[in-house]
């Protein structure tokens, strides 16, 4: 501190002793930083005048409120208790009251231009799928999980939404079949899905892969039929299976597939595969698989299957299921560091609105959006498929063209609904959460929570469908606060995000998990 003050005194006798030199030329602060918050605090005091000391700069949250508003160079300890502007929402008269959390950024993570596909240790005749497909630069996940699976490790990998997970297990499946020709009927991969949506998606990039090297793929979801189910399993050698949970125990029930001759299984959207909906069956499907336990497993004669775990969030009820298949210590972890964090190049606004305003508000910005959008697609989140047929209803009836999908749509009328919507048909898609997990929706710049999400990791899935890797949109995400519950969750985001900590709830280590399990 002596020698700074020494220092201070002696740049400024170097300077002319003219006041107008030194403001124009040394930044001044105007009114100390203590005086502000002295003066905010007094403001706020009953019968005093309001006071606001507004800072220059970028903000990270803005409200109609000022005094509320935080610079993006400021962070709360974690100790400190900042004043939520969501604190009174839970009172009638905070309608309309809102905040946003600013995009701190315009970029979005991207490829890292230091690496090649061909230095991950790939085949360059995938290496030249990939370039006929416009892929040339591997992301942060693929760089890391690629030599990984190469190697012969199981694998558990954690990375935000729009990151390249997806090519990171298939290029290495890919690549391994590059060695040899499948000879048995029997799946020699097979990655597993939550929806038959997500399980289209995944099957057309493996295709766009598998093709130019004659490698096949097969696709099995639900509620299409077991004939039809019967029949894509019967069509050959499949080199890659993708499945849905309830669609393949059926099969494997009737003895339709066998997955004795697996080299690999992916679980897909993790967090969704070990839900209460699904961990029962997720447990029997791999209970009729042998995992590998080291790599001499995966690449001996007797080979086992490679094990690979990819979320967006990571499941804290991971370790208690493989840990009945597997030594969970032979697993390889990778985990973003911006795992479980609002994406900072997307722009989150939180409107206190009453229920009965909703539609109102959301035909206000589907209109705006019309105008302005220029083709932008626009998402609405319901938390249940009766509301999502009563809003396309409301919708209907304004003259607003929209497609609508729901987990309780017969498989004849969900297929090809997300397709149409992504090539732009229609620039309006209300649906449910099962829109939310792992769908590459390049096309859509705006989200809006008609419904709140339940939890904060539907929220992180939901806000993931704009800002993706590869697409032109900036992204924005709109959500409706109307119930008590909700406003409980708005204040754990607004909280998080003045401290910019991970969101409660969602906050979870891999490793730590890991070994809490053994």
């Amino acid at each position: 501190m002596f020698l700074a003050r020494r220092l201070l005194r002696t740049d400024l006798r170097c300077l002319p002793c003219n006041r107008a030199f030194i403001s124009e030329h040394l930044p001044v602060i105007q009114v100390p930083r203590q005086a502000q918050l002295l003066a905010e605090r007094r403001s706020r005091q009953t019968g005093s005048k309001r006071v606001v000391t507004p800072q220059a700069g970028k903000l990270l949250i803005r409200t109609r409120r000022q005094e509320l508003n935080q610079p993006a160079g400021q962070t709360c300890s974690h100790w400190e208790r900042p004043e939520l502007v969501s604190k009174g929402w839970k009172h009638r008269l905070s309608r309309g009251d809102y905040f946003i959390i600013e995009r701190q950024t315009a970029e979005r993570p991207g490829p890292i231009k230091t690496s090649t596909f061909q230095a991950l240790g790939l085949d360059p005749a995938l290496v030249s799928a990939l370039s006929a497909s416009g892929v040339n630069i591997p992301t942060w996940v693929q760089t890391q999980a690629i030599p990984t699976l190469l190697y012969g490790k199981n694998l558990l990998c954690a990375a935000e939404t729009g990151s390249g997970k997806t090519l990171s297990y298939l290029l290495p499946i890919v690549n391994q079949l590059c060695t040899g020709k499948n000879t048995s009927h029997d799946p020699l991969n097979l990655i597993l899905v939550p929806s038959r949506e997500l399980a289209s998606q995944v099957a057309s990039v493996a295709r766009s892969l598998c093709t130019p090297l004659g490698l096949t793929v097969s696709v099995v979801g639900g509620g299409h039929g077991l004939v039809t189910v019967d029949r894509q399993l019967c069509k050959g050698p499949i080199d890659i299976l993708v499945a849905t949970p309830g669609a393949l125990w059926k099969a494997l029930k009737r003895d339709s597939v066998s997955l004795a001759s697996l080299k690999c299984i992916v679980l897909d959207e993790a967090d969704t595969l070990f839900d209460n909906s699904f961990s029962k069956l997720v447990e029997d499907i791999l209970m009729q698989t042998r995992i590998a336990t080291c790599e001499k497993d995966v690449h001996g004669e007797e080979s086992k299957a490679q094990l690979v775990v990819v979320g967006a969030t990571f499941p804290s009820g991971v370790g208690q299921v493989l840990g009945k298949m597997t030594d969970l210590a032979t697993f390889a972890t990778i985990k973003s560091k911006s795992l479980h964090y609002l994406l900072p190049h997307i722009q989150h606004k939180f409107l206190k609105v009453k229920g009965a305003d909703k539609v109102s508000e959301l035909l206000t910005i589907l209109k705006k959006q019309v105008a302005e959008g220029q083709g932008s697609g626009v998402l609405v989140f319901c938390n249940s498929s009766s509301t999502v047929n009563w809003l396309g209803y409301i919708l209907d009836d304004h003259c607003v063209r929209h497609w609508r999908l729901q987990g309780n749509m017969p498989a004849s009328m969900r297929t090809g609904i997300f397709e149409a919507f992504q090539k732009g048909q229609s620039n309006v898609l209300v649906c449910t959460d099962v829109v939310s997990r792992g769908l590459d929706s390049l096309n859509v710049e705006v989200v809006v929570n008609y419904d709140f999400p339940a939890t904060l990791q539907d929220y992180l899935h939901r806000a993931g469908r704009v800002g993706r890797l590869g697409s032109e949109k900036q992204g924005r995400v709109v959500s409706f606060v109307t119930h008590a519950w909700d406003v409980e969750l708005v204040q754990k985001i607004e909280m998080q995000t003045r401290k910019r900590t991970s969101l409660l709830g969602t906050k979870c280590d891999i490793n730590d998990t890991v070994k809490r399990t053994l």
